[in-house]
């Protein structure tokens, strides 16, 4: 079934035809045109692949979306970079033309929503295995495990620790048919897991510990995200960022992204995680969802992490007054979050309740 979002509709104001992944494409664009950008970047030509078809520029703005270019690494000058569609991992090329969902499958015992649900007291991972079947079964397009949990106060696992968490859950998701994505930080863990198989890894820590970059560039072929998080998980709220952090973020990440192309590693492969509630604070959060437009400015499709987050805790106390909220409670404002991050742009949400978003989407 086609989404709503990849669906044709007529302008009221305009009777202009068009598409929404095209019109989030726009008015990216068009934000940025907003803040006196003295230039636009040159009119793509007409290309045409396996992946999909460059879109256009647009008549009435003059921007020059470059969301949907697929199939060349470079179009027009050496300084214009493209987004692409296709999110390369190790086992598959993923069709980002579709928003995709990322399931949620915690093997901790302290993770902030569902720590202990699937890590049992002795370590047993059978309920992790089984959360992993349920979740392809509701239309995840993407797993991803993790073994250290990174609420504000976490406090650090042991590799080998870590390592006998998530390794018995690889080896059984890797047969599920859908990519598989590993949370985590450790170099030796991200070695471990892609040598099971595992398709992308996502690091809250941006590929910054030593030889995690490496490990990424050395393989070849895997996909990545990069997060921004601002200090580490145990001190992150009690000092946040301060100021505008939109500009903060953006540049961050095209420095990560950059970095990572240094090394070798393609740009097909890289996605970037803005870091909701990682050393931000709830007005902050809510910037980076209003104005995640200029994230995409970086250059890299956007995977966006609002599920069960404590500033959707705090709408909740506004809203309806609820002091502590369960998981439950949460259900509503992170598919509502989902939905309005793919609106704003972004490519994947990463959430606990698959069921829901996939069908909100």
């Amino acid at each position: 079934m086609t989404s709503w979002l990849e669906k044709r509709h007529v302008l009221q104001r305009t009777g202009h035809r068009v598409t929404h992944l095209l019109a989030v494409a726009v008015l990216a664009q068009a934000a940025a045109a907003q803040r006196s950008l003295q230039t636009q970047p040159p009119a793509p030509p007409e290309i045409s692949g396996r992946y999909g078809r460059a879109a256009s520029t647009s008549k009435k703005t003059g921007a020059c979306p470059r969301f949907f270019y697929a199939v060349v690494s470079r179009l027009g000058d050496d300084n214009e970079r493209s987004l692409f569609v296709i999110w390369q991992t190790s086992r598959y090329e993923i069709d980002l033309m579709r928003p995709k969902v990322m399931g949620i499958v915690n093997v901790t015992p302290d993770s902030f929503s569902d720590g202990g649900r699937f890590l049992s007291a002795s370590g047993g991972v059978s309920a992790a295995l089984a959360h992993c079947e349920l979740l392809v079964k509701q239309g995840a397009d993407v797993l991803d495990i993790g073994g250290e949990s990174s609420r504000p106060g976490a406090r650090p696992v042991p590799f080998d620790e870590e390592l006998s968490r998530v390794l018995p859950v690889v080896r059984h998701a890797v047969l599920l048919g859908v990519p598989i994505s590993v949370d985590t930080y450790k170099p030796r863990v991200m070695q471990a897991v892609l040598d099971l198989g595992v398709d992308i890894i996502n690091d809250i820590w941006a590929l910054r510990q030593p030889g995690a970059a490496s490990v990424v560039a050395g393989h070849g072929k895997c996909g990545v995200c990069v997060m921004h998080m601002h200090g580490e998980p145990q001190t992150m709220q009690v000092a946040p960022m301060q100021g505008d952090v939109v500009p903060q973020i953006r540049a961050f990440l095209a420095s990560a992204a950059n970095r990572l192309q240094a090394l070798g590693v393609d740009q097909h492969r890289i996605v970037l995680d803005a870091g909701i509630g990682f050393g931000k604070t709830v007005e902050q959060n809510f910037s980076l969802l209003a104005r995640q437009a200029e994230l995409l400015e970086a250059g890299f499709p956007m995977l966006a992490g609002w599920s069960r987050k404590s500033s959707l805790a705090a709408s909740l106390n506004v809203l309806e007054r609820i002091s502590a909220p369960l998981a439950k409670d949460f259900l509503v404002p992170s598919v509502a979050a989902a939905v309005l991050a793919v609106e704003r742009g972004a490519r994947v949400v990463r959430v606990h309740d698959v069921r829901e978003t996939v069908q909100a989407l």
